[in-house]
């Protein structure tokens, strides 16, 4: 079961998004709120497995919220707070207007796990849930096109800073980071790397968990990010 917590700034979105998560039997949705604080707060008392935030807010403070809701150990006085021993951080699912394309990456910098358009179907806000729920990324078509084509474009030598964290990454860790950063699927990487699909996850883990990352993706912004992937 996925429990969710819906955070729109529009109540009758609200009932709209409830009523038809309700209908699923995988699906809870455990509480809703109205505005970022409000969000943060509920995280905190709620623990939800998924977060789907479509609040009309400036950008920046959309990112702060993720950051603080999918980071709260690294978070101030003020955040959601440290999640209970065991549990993992709250997956962000974004819907998101067609004319947010530039808040995509900074979205995912700061942690989210999926961006939607508001012009998906039923079945695909439902399947999103589940993916960013079970650990999975998911970006619309458009975005994820958005999204490699930024990190693809060239950047000044010296805006590629060293960072320390390729250091804790195995040799090959950084190979099925770069297959990962080249769109290889799983099942790819094994076959290229002559390694079970099992080993590939568990690199996977790995290179996650050093990096301090929650999701694929955001090892792919890493991965162009830190150099360890030029852009062809």
């Amino acid at each position: 079961m996925t429990t969710v917590l819906i955070a729109s700034d529009q109540a009758l979105q609200r009932a709209c998004y409830r009523m038809l998560l309700a209908a699923q039997p995988d699906l809870t949705v455990v509480g809703e709120a109205a505005t970022c604080a409000e969000t943060m707060r509920r995280t905190a008392d709620l623990h939800p497995d998924v977060v789907l935030l479509d609040i009309r807010v400036p950008p920046s403070d959309g990112v702060e919220s993720i950051r603080r809701i999918t980071r709260p150990g690294e978070q101030p006085p003020g955040g959601p707070g440290p999640v209970p021993a065991g549990a993992r951080p709250p997956r962000v699912l974004i819907l998101a207007p067609t004319d947010f394309d530039e808040f995509a990456l900074d979205a995912v910098r700061a942690g989210a796990s999926g961006f939607l358009l508001k012009d998906a179907s039923l079945d695909e806000l439902t399947a999103a849930i589940r993916a960013v729920g079970a650990g999975d990324a998911v970006l619309s078509p458009g975005l994820t096109r958005e999204l490699i084509e930024t990190l693809r474009r060239p950047r000044p030598a010296r805006s590629l800073q060293r960072d320390g964290r390729l250091d804790l990454l195995t040799e090959r860790e950084r190979e099925v980071l770069t297959a990962i950063a080249s769109g290889w699927s799983t099942t790819e990487i094994a076959q290229r790397l002559s390694i079970a699909p099992t080993t590939v996850k568990t690199h996977i883990r790995s290179i996650l968990i050093k990096i301090g990352a929650c999701a694929r993706v955001q090892a792919v912004v890493f991965a162009y990010e830190t150099g360890l992937v030029r852009p062809r």
